[in-house]
């Protein structure tokens, strides 16, 4: 099997799993990954992630010019804006996770730092995570929002939406998304318990120990 062949299996692979698990429902939710001839595999728009089919993922060349499958998300402002400011960026994935967009109504929730530190997990998979505005789905203005943040973060949480996530390749910026709306989750659920995070020494070992990237 080819490399091509691999990461479209993979993807698809990937991406039933997310929806049988609930991470993302109905024809939700986007996921595209670099090829290796510096391409992009992307998932179509108006497809589900749970029936997704590899022969049909939309596939640009280094160009950007599309040039098989069918017509791609509408969301790839999103997506070239995490690939054109993060050298590392090797895919990324866009869910409309049911416990960050609870998380990102929240009004006591911190725009800079949207996940508290509540596992050390959270923070080696994902960093400090934005939380942008809400933007019509679809806006280029959301990948305009990406490049402000001149590929500092590698996880958005789009307001009202979903979370975004970047990673080396496509199964850690799946792992790195599934961290994120588990750590909301456990957000929700500890919510007014008095809860203890880390302190913020704990999050200075773990960011130190892992080479977490922690702008302050």
């Amino acid at each position: 099997m080819s490399a091509d062949a691999r990461l479209r299996e993979q993807m698809c692979l990937l991406a039933k799993s997310l929806f049988e698990r609930g991470l993302t429902h109905g024809s939700t939710g986007n996921i595209s990954a670099r090829t290796e001839d510096g391409g992009l595999l992307v998932s179509p728009t108006g497809t589900s992630f749970g029936r997704l089919d590899p022969a049909r993922l939309s596939h640009f060349d280094p160009k950007g010019v599309l040039v098989s499958g069918d017509a791609p998300t509408k969301e790839m402002p999103l997506h070239t804006a995490f690939y054109d400011t993060r050298s590392t960026a090797g895919a990324v994935v866009h869910l409309h996770a049911c416990h960050s967009v609870a998380l990102s109504m929240l009004p006591e929730v911190d725009a800079e730092n949207f996940l508290p530190p509540l596992t050390p997990y959270g923070l080696m998979k994902l960093g400090k995570v934005k939380l942008l505005p809400f933007f019509l789905p679809g806006d280029p203005a959301m990948g305009e929002a990406v490049r402000g943040l001149a590929g500092k973060r590698s996880a958005v949480m789009l307001a009202n939406h979903g979370p975004v996530v970047a990673a080396k390749d496509v199964e850690a910026a799946c792992n790195a998304i599934e961290e994120l709306e588990d750590t909301a989750r456990l957000t929700l659920m500890t919510r007014n318990m008095n809860a203890r995070a880390l302190t913020d020494d704990q999050v200075r070992a773990v960011v130190e120990r892992f080479d977490v990237e922690w702008d302050e």
